[in-house]
């Protein structure tokens, strides 16, 4: 018995995507007249625009955004630089950012630096490129000069700066970020003011100007107490974990060991509390601990954490809404730095010193 053939339908040809042609076509006008509506709908008659939009419809036409964009000079992408994605204080200040930029129609491309710094070169094939109309800088990177911010036609790349002091070859950028020095000198006499004399303190890392104004506030505040400050006293906790782990290490090893410990964010901190209780020492019966951002975490360690709170959804609000002014308007709303105010959260990780 022979075998059934099963008829064929018909011959299905690639369907070419609608375009712009077909579209000025159906709606009887110039490419020029539906290019206009597209990117300049103010230009045209409502009715024209009507017809157009009409026929935009029954084709299906996308618009190529990319291309777009090109003639346009923008990309519609921001350029996010931050130091690690994983850190859940820069996670609430992209969540401010990325509600403005979503709200705007922007998308972001986030850069990663782990504390390293971007290159001149790096950055200006950025710029020449056009990868981005603009940089979110929510990390004090280290110098790379406002020059390399020039593009070709001497055109600019907006840039913001959020969260951190940075160096004098930025001071001139617009930023947003909260008087780090005034926390940290609050943070500091808050301890004293428990009775606390032996303070020490974990910083970032040398070559960051990460926790820099956080150091300057805690050395102020000593100094205006009239306590000299140990040798020893001050350790690097490479604003992680098991860095804060080591530095406690260290200073709860020192012949004046202190009876508080202001660390300068919270993941430090709570990596101090983990090294105090691993040494068999109770805090904060033994050892003090204060911390700095207020992260998610912050309220539920074990005990919770007194620390620094830094509005970061609004920082990075802000951040965003400030970079957007500049690309659309040619200006930013702040012509330097536009501080937001920070709070002292009291919690369980502070009491007086023990005897």
């Amino acid at each position: 018995m022979g075998k059934a053939v099963r008829p064929r339908g018909p011959r299905q040809e690639p369907i070419d995507p609608a375009s712009i042609k077909d579209v000025a076509r159906i709606a009887g006008v110039s490419i020029a007249t539906v290019s206009r509506c597209i990117n300049d709908p103010e230009r045209v008659k409502e009715n024209t625009r009507h017809r157009v939009q009409a026929a935009v419809l029954q084709t299906g036409y996308s618009p190529n955004t990319l291309a777009q964009n090109f003639r346009r000079g923008k990309t519609q992408v921001i350029m996010v630089v931050l130091p690690s994605v994983g850190d859940p204080f820069f996670t609430r200040v992209m969540s401010g950012i990325r509600a403005v930029a979503s709200a705007k129609g922007y998308s972001l491309l986030i850069s990663e630096t782990q504390f390293n710094t971007m290159t001149a070169d790096e950055v200006g094939a950025m710029i020449v490129s056009r990868q981005a109309d603009g940089i979110a800088l929510l990390a004090s990177l280290s110098p790379f000069g406002t020059d390399v911010l020039s593009a070709r036609n001497h055109r600019t790349l907006p840039m913001v700066i959020g969260c951190e002091t940075v160096s004098t070859e930025l001071a001139g950028i617009p930023g947003v970020h909260i008087d780090n020095c005034a926390a940290a000198l609050e943070a500091t006499n808050y301890l004293l003011a428990q009775g606390h004399r032996k303070i020490g303190f974990i910083y970032g890392q040398k070559e960051s100007l990460l926790t820099a104004d956080r150091e300057q506030g805690y050395r102020t505040a000593m100094r205006e107490a009239h306590i000299p400050i140990e040798d020893g006293w001050v350790a690097e906790g490479k604003l992680t974990i098991d860095g804060a782990i080591q530095a406690t290490r260290d200073l709860l090893g020192h012949h004046l060991r202190p009876t508080a410990i202001f660390c300068a964010n919270d993941e430090m901190a709570m990596g101090c509390i983990h090294a105090i209780k691993s040494a068999g020492l109770k805090v904060p019966r033994d050892v003090s601990v204060i911390g700095f951002d207020d992260i998610r975490y912050a309220a539920i360690c074990d005990p919770p954490l007194t620390t620094v709170y830094q509005p970061a959804e609004e920082i990075g609000q802000r951040v965003m809404n400030h970079l957007l002014d500049e690309i659309e308007q040619g200006k930013s709303g702040i012509a330097q730095a536009e501080v937001v105010p920070h709070k002292l959260i009291i919690r369980q990780s502070v009491t007086s010193p023990p005897g």
